[in-house]
């Protein structure tokens, strides 16, 4: 007696590797390493479009604008901006993330798999996450007071921290904002890149770890250098 068919998502053997889907492929892979996005959220987003008629994902609004037999149009936008409208097979959008396995294919690693032991700030770029990272304060502005989406007030400040790659905004919280001063050469342990008004900033979640260290690997010369160019 033959087994029956499994009813379970996949991917087919080979199905997918037509020259068309190849480049949808691309395509996707290209806009979600744009905007910053995990390629498994970003194709499991169409997925929820598929299925609800819109979805959200990062800065990216879908929306599947029509259904045929055998495939599915899609608009892309970032708030009033066409990122792209495209078509996408029924028989891609069945399968458990081929976006994901394309791009490992490639040796790219996604966004969500950009967990590095010790990253520099030229690497950074939104979406990534569990980041550790090592980094001098440069400035700390004077803490204002905050709204929190739970309603309770809070204070934060968006400090300046630079490596010799590079320089960011760390957002610090409450008592974090008394922990540093300037100068002082902190590990920043579990924390994600967010964007807050079109600019890229660290922040630590419920998990994040934030504390001061000694380090021979900032040389002052090279951090003068950096702050030159970054206060210019």
């Amino acid at each position: 007696m033959r087994n029956k068919k499994s009813n379970r998502r996949g991917r087919p053997r080979g199905e997918y590797r037509s020259y068309a889907d190849i480049r949808l492929l691309e395509y996707l892979a290209m806009i979600s390493g744009k905007y910053g996005i995990d390629s498994s959220e970003f194709f499991d987003s169409f997925v929820d479009a598929w299925k609800n008629q819109e979805s959200i994902c990062g800065s990216l609004w879908i929306k599947c604008r029509k259904r045929t037999k055998d495939s599915a149009v899609f608009l892309i936008t970032s708030g009033y901006r066409v990122v792209a409208q495209l078509s996408m097979p029924k028989r891609i959008l069945r399968y458990t993330n081929p976006l994901r396995e394309f791009t490992r294919s490639l040796g790219k690693p996604s966004v969500e798999e950009a967990k590095v032991s010790r990253l520099r700030i030229r690497d950074l770029r939104p979406g990534m996450k569990r980041i550790n990272l090592r980094a001098r304060v440069l400035e700390i502005p004077k803490p204002r007071l905050v709204f929190t989406k739970f309603g309770t007030q809070a204070y934060v400040a968006n400090a300046l921290v630079t490596d010799e790659t590079g320089a960011i905004k760390l957002s610090l919280w409450n008592q974090q904002i008394n922990e540093v001063s300037v100068g002082d050469v902190v590990q920043i342990e579990n924390a994600h890149v967010a964007t807050f008004r079109g600019e890229p900033q660290l922040r630590m979640g419920r998990h994040g770890k934030l504390s001061v260290v000694e380090d021979t690997d900032l040389p002052a010369r090279e951090l003068k250098l950096m702050e030159k160019e970054v206060m210019s």
